[in-house]
C-alpha cells in the first residue's frame, strides 16, 4: 500500500465517527473492483493496520457482514 494509498484513508477515517467498519467502508470504488484485486487491497490494508500506518484503527479480529471488522477509535491516533 503506498503512501498516497494510506493518506486516503487517512482522510477517509477522520471523516468518520469512532466504531467499528469495514474497509469498504473507506475504500472508494471498491464495489467497482474485481474480486481479485478487493482481496488484494483488503489483505493490504490489514497488512497496514498491523504494522501501526493507521493510528487509531485496530484489526477486531472478527468477520462481520462479509467482511473483517476494523475498529476506529481517533483519540488513540495520537
Amino acid at each position: 500500500m503506498t503512501d498516497e494509498d494510506i493518506a486516503r484513508l487517512r482522510a477517509a477515517l477522520a471523516e468518520r465517527e469512532p466504531g467499528p467498519f469495514h474497509f469498504r467502508d473507506i475504500c472508494a470504488g471498491f464495489d467497482e473492483m474485481w474480486i481479485g484485486d478487493k482481496v488484494k487491497a483488503g489483505h493490504a490494508f490489514l497488512d497496514a493496520v498491523r504494522a501501526g500506518r493507521l493510528p487509531g484503527v485496530s484489526d477486531t479480529g472478527r468477520k462481520k457482514g462479509g467482511g473483517r471488522l476494523y475498529l476506529w477509535s481517533p483519540d488513540r491516533a495520537h
